[in-house]
C-alpha cells in the first residue's frame, strides 16, 4: 500500500492496518490457499500490462476509493507477483457521480488488475451504496434540525467502513461498539430494576462513558432526564408523542428518534424537533452502487509489455 493511499484512508478515519486486513481476508477469501485466479493466469500473458476504468454504472454518491485504491495496491503482495499496480483516484468520497463517470484508473500486469477486480469493487459498491442511501435520507430532512444516524446493524467486519460510508453520505456515527457508549434498553432497564437503577449502576461502574438510555413513553423521558441522561432514544414513537418528548425534556438532553422510519415520514418525524433519526437500514439494507471495470482496449497481443 503505497503512503498517499495510508493517507488518504487517516483523513477519512480509517486505520490503514485494519484496511489491509480487510483486504487480505477478502483476497483470502476470493483466492484460496494457493492464492492464485485460474482465470486470469491461464488466458493473460503474465508480461502483458493494461490500464483500465472504475466507472460507475449507475447516479449516486462515491465513497471508499483508497480502500478500493488498497485492494489494487495490495494484490501483487498478496498474490507474491511482485509487481505493483499504480492508482489513479479521479473522483472523491461523497461527491455525486453519474452512470458513465470515471472514478479511478488502475495501470499495471493485466492479471493483476483482474485478480484484484471483485475485491476492490465488492468494497467500492457496497461503500458507496450505503452513502448513497445515507445521502437520500440526508436531503430528506433539509430544513429541518434533525440528522441521520447509524447504528451497530453492520455487516461483521465492515462496521468502520461501512460507518465511514455514512459520514460520507451526509450522516453521522453512533457508537462504534458495546465498549464506547453504555445504551440502556429495555432489557437492561427490566434487568436492574428499572431506569433509574440502570442508569446509576452504570455510571457508578463507567463514570467516564457516555450513557443513553431507550425510552417508549413521555414519562419514562422525564424519568431519564431526572436521572442524568443527556441522550435518550425514542422508541417507535409517532410524531404527536415525539413531539411531547421534546417539549417535556426541554433542551436537557439530545433526543434520537427510532423504529420503524421510512424516507416517506423522515421529514415529518425531523420536523417535531428530535435532533437525529437511527435508520438500521442505512447499513444492513443498502442496495450498493453498481460500478465496473473496464480496460480501455481490447486484451490481445499488441498490449504486451515490450
Amino acid at each position: 500500500m503505497t503512503p498517499s493511499t495510508e493517507r488518504a484512508l487517516r483523513e477519512r478515519g480509517l486505520d490503514p492496518e485494519y484496511v489491509r486486513a480487510v483486504v487480505e481476508t477478502a483476497f483470502v477469501e476470493d483466492l484460496g490457499p494457493d492464492f492464485r485466479d485460474v482465470t486470469s493466469v491461464a488466458t493473460i500473458p503474465a508480461d502483458q500490462t493494461d490500464t483500465a476504468d472504475l466507472v460507475a454504472r449507475a447516479d449516486g454518491v462515491v465513497a471508499g476509493l483508497a480502500v478500493a485504491a488498497a485492494a489494487f495496491e495490495l494484490v501483487g503482495e498478496v498474490t507474491g507477483a511482485g509487481r505493483t499496480v499504480e492508482v489513479s483516484v479521479v473522483a472523491r468520497d461523497g461527491e455525486r457521480v453519474a452512470r458513465g463517470d470515471v472514478l479511478a484508473t488502475v495501470t499495471g500486469p493485466t492479471r493483476l488488475l483482474l485478480t484484484a477486480e471483485r475485491t476492490a469493487l465488492n468494497l467500492l459498491c457496497r461503500m458507496s451504496g450505503v452513502a448513497t442511501h445515507t445521502r437520500a435520507w440526508a436531503d430528506a430532512l433539509t430544513g429541518t434540525r434533525a440528522m441521520v444516524l447509524d447504528t451497530r446493524k453492520t455487516t461483521p467486519g465492515l462496521r468502520a467502513l461501512e460507518k465511514y460510508a455514512v459520514r460520507a453520505g451526509g450522516g453521522t456515527n453512533k457508537r462504534m461498539g458495546l465498549y464506547d457508549v453504555a445504551m440502556v434498553k429495555d432489557n437492561h432497564k427490566f434487568a436492574a430494576g428499572g431506569i433509574t437503577a440502570a442508569y446509576r449502576r452504570v455510571r457508578e461502574a463507567f463514570p467516564e462513558v457516555s450513557v443513553q438510555v431507550e425510552v417508549d413513553t413521555v414519562a419514562e423521558a422525564v424519568e431519564a432526564v431526572a436521572a442524568g441522561a443527556e441522550f435518550l432514544l425514542l422508541d417507535n414513537m409517532p410524531p404527536a408523542v415525539l413531539r411531547e418528548v421534546v417539549a417535556a425534556v426541554g433542551g436537557r438532553a439530545e433526543l434520537e428518534a427510532t423504529g420503524g422510519l421510512t424516507l416517506e415520514v423522515a421529514a415529518e418525524v425531523g420536523a417535531t424537533g428530535v435532533d437525529f433519526l437511527s435508520v438500521g437500514a442505512l447499513t444492513h439494507s443498502s442496495p450498493i452502487l453498481d460500478i465496473a471495470l473496464d480496460l480501455r482496449t481490447p486484451v490481445g497481443p499488441s498490449r504486451r509489455a515490450v
